[in-house]
């Protein structure tokens, strides 16, 4: 962190973000803040300023996890502490990297010196350096699943604990969490979002007046961070002081039976999950009143805390929009406002007819659906016009076609028959459709055994997982296999001059598990967008089918990107990101119609690859091709794919073929491409996995009838 910090309250704009890291530095019990927004929007740069603004504490001098000497930690592996006099120092702000690992977060035992010596040797990690101060971690959603949950467990408990081979550690933890994140490159799950206290989402400001301010400030600080600061002298004690005194305040505030009420109903009419909601959303309101200077919560302290606390916890999948209706939460709190004040009884039911709402509410008036009309759909677009005719020699392809690829590129003219496309000329492209409502997938894995980041997909030697083996430590042992280690050291101990019990291990000696689990894949899909799609009218089902498949690579944390192939080329509509959200956008918006360029929707997929592979060459790709088979774009188009697929097959790219094929005639050119590919073929029916389930179960039926017969 840079020594001069940028002034918290010469931050433009931002209120909602400001607030809820000023609330919970009042209140750390809140849980803690996930900042949400876009890049560039000085998320990390108020996380830092805030770090100056918390009062000091009081630490036991040499305790390595500043234990309080007013009431120090029974358990403190320092300890144990007299109280008395302590040393004054302000509060850590301790910032988690994205790659660190398990060791430097929660900390190490010396497994050496435990087995040999029987010595609790602990070195402490970033939650003890943290421990009554601010732990920061930036794009908290790229990092690491279990140290998330490592993390969020010692923020939920207050206490950390490092086990290693039957030896503990548990030293006391409690911090103020914060993290950000730009949601562009992949979203928490909602188990993990549930953890954090609050969330804002922050956006940069559309005024030019606002911006040009920003700008202002921060020029002025980079050129000199020491004067811009003291200009903001004055109010920064003033917030500080602000925060003292709410913090002093706090404990005062009293939470009537009417505000709980209020909150437990605004929960439940959002139907959250679980109380941990009710729980925030009561401290978060205690926490504005006493920032407000108030000993009682009103309605506002509490339509306002559950702004905060509630539309994180709303998401269920990573297809719902974040967000809270507020016209429902107005009403909710009006309604429970109104009958803690005037248990009357209920008044007069409103006169019978077809809108009872005389204001016309969102819901209201005639038309029904937001989308303006009927279906919420525009006419086509016109063909365009001056197309050339299709089927001209193709000097690039020596030789006659093949009579299946005259027939397979003679199908692609039938496609455009049928969309209303004159034969030999390019599709119109059609506004896009949506997509059907997902479902769930079979499982789809690579084969083999790899070594990429975590995850749920496939079989990888991770940290993680059953062990399978022992081997020579490479690096810090971090997972001790015992039985290998005394296997290694028996044969040794008469020359080490062993003579009472307990085994002489040295180094050389430890082995480390080999434990076998799940890693993230890149999954690439490949979309056929062309007109033989639309012609068909199975867009709507494929969108639904890739959509299932997404949110099954979200449920098993892989990366994934999105190609698609119409009209005279492919595009990358989305590179590899761990924001599946971001691609079911573009899947949702994506149109249809024009050719069928299936060679260089593969080839584009090719060189996707080879820079993935370059960039994270532990993570391997699981290719998803989605196609009716067909090539069109002159003759050869059906020789040019395979020669395609025939390359990603060389290169060992592990694939799968989702079949669209639909209508009477089937010509079974994707199962033809699956094989030159070397990939599985899968029907749009098959990729079900109530149907793969229903299937197997049918064979063990049928197994068994046989074995009693």
């Amino acid at each position: 962190m840079s020594p001069t910090p940028y002034p918290f309250t010469a931050i433009v704009g931002m209120a909602d973000m400001r607030l809820g890291l000023l609330l919970n530095a009042i209140s750390p019990a809140i849980g803690g803040v996930l900042v949400r927004g876009e890049k560039g929007t000085a998320k990390s740069t108020a996380v830092r300023a805030l770090s100056a603004l918390l009062p000091g504490i009081d630490v036991v001098p040499g305790c390595r996890f500043s234990c309080d000497p007013a009431a120090p930690d029974a358990a403190c592996p320092d300890g144990p502490h007299e109280p008395g006099a302590g040393a004054a120092r302000a509060a850590r702000m301790v910032e988690l990297p994205v790659g660190a690992s398990e060791d430097r977060l929660v900390g190490a035992l010396d497994i050496e010196r435990a087995l040999s010596e029987g010595v609790k040797a602990y070195q402490p990690g970033l939650l003890a350096d943290a421990h009554r101060g601010i732990l920061y971690v930036d794009e908290v959603n790229l990092l690491h699943d279990h140290l998330i949950d490592l993390l969020l467990d010692a923020a939920a408990m207050g206490a950390s604990y490092v086990e290693r081979e039957g030896v503990s550690v548990r030293h006391a933890a409690r911090f103020l969490l914060v993290g950000t994140m730009n949601p562009e490159e992949g979203e928490l799950r909602p188990q993990l979002l549930d953890r954090f206290g609050l969330t804002v989402e922050v956006a940069a400001s559309r005024e030019p007046d606002e911006r040009v301010e920003v700008v202002r400030r921060r020029l002025a600080y980079d050129e000199d961070p020491g004067g811009f600061r003291a200009r903001w002298v004055a109010d920064e004690s003033e917030l500080r002081e602000r925060i003292a005194a709410a913090r002093a305040l706090l404990p005062q505030v009293r939470l009537g039976d009417g505000a709980l009420r209020q909150i437990a109903a605004v929960c439940a009419a959002f139907e959250v999950d679980g109380m941990r909601a009710d729980i925030v959303t009561a401290r978060t309101a205690t926490a504005l009143a006493a920032w407000a200077g108030r000993t009682d919560v009103t309605t506002e302290d509490v339509r306002q805390a559950a702004l905060l606390a509630l539309p994180h916890r709303r998401r269920r999948n990573p297809f719902d929009a974040p967000g809270l209706d507020e016209e429902k939460l107005d009403e909710t709190l009006r309604q429970f406002a109104d009958e803690d004040r005037d248990p009357e009884p209920d008044p007069e039911p409103e006169p019978e007819g077809p809108d009872n709402d005389p204001d016309g509410g969102p819901d209201g008036g005639p038309g029904g659906g937001p989308g303006g009309g009927p279906d919420g759909r525009a006419p086509d677009q016109a063909p365009p016009s001056g197309e050339s005719a299709e089927g001209a020699p193709d000097p690039s392809v020596p030789g006659p076609r093949t009579g299946r690829e005259a027939t397979a590129e003679s199908a692609g003219d039938e496609d455009r028959e049928a969309s209303g496309e004159p034969a030999g000329g390019a599709a119109p492209e059609q506004r896009a459709v949506g997509a059907a409502a997902p479902f769930k997938a079979r499982k789809l894995d690579v084969p083999g055994l790899g070594e990429g980041a975590a995850g749920r997909r496939s079989r990888a030697r991770t940290a993680h997982g059953r062990t399978t083996g022992a081997r020579v430590p490479r690096g810090t042992l971090t997972a001790l296999h015992l039985s290998a280690t005394v296997h290694a050291a028996a044969p040794h101990q008469r020359a080490r001059g062993r003579r009472g019990p307990g085994l002489v291990i040295r180094r050389d000696d430890l082995r480390e598990a080999v434990r076998e689990g799940r890693e993230g894949n890149l999954v690439l899909f490949v979309v056929d967008a062309s007109g033989s799609m639309a012609a068909r009218k199975r867009m709507s089902a494929v969108k639904g089918a890739v959509l299932s498949l997404l949110l099954d690579a979200y449920q098993r944390r892989d990366k994934v990107g999105l190609i698609t192939f119409r009209g005279a080329d492919a595009e990358l509509a989305l590179p590899p990101t761990s924001s599946v959200d971001a691609a079911a956008a573009r899947l949702e918006k994506l149109p249809t119609g024009g050719r069928t360029p299936l060679a260089a929707g593969l080839l584009r997929a090719r060189e996707v690859l080879r820079i993935e592979r370059m960039r994270d060459p532990g993570r391997r790709p699981l290719l998803v091709v989605v196609t009716d088979g067909r090539a069109t774009g002159g003759r050869g188009a059906v020789a040019r794919a395979g020669r395609a697929a025939g390359l990603l097959a060389g290169e060992g790219v592990a694939s799968v073929v989702v079949d669209c094929e639909a209508g009477p005639v089937r010509l079974g050119l994707a199962a033809e491409l699956a094989r030159g590919l070397g990939a599985t073929a899968l029907t749009l029916d098959e990729l079900r996995a109530d149907n793969v389930t229903a299937l197997v179960r049918d064979v063990r039926t049928a197994q068994q009838t046989r074995r009693a017969a």
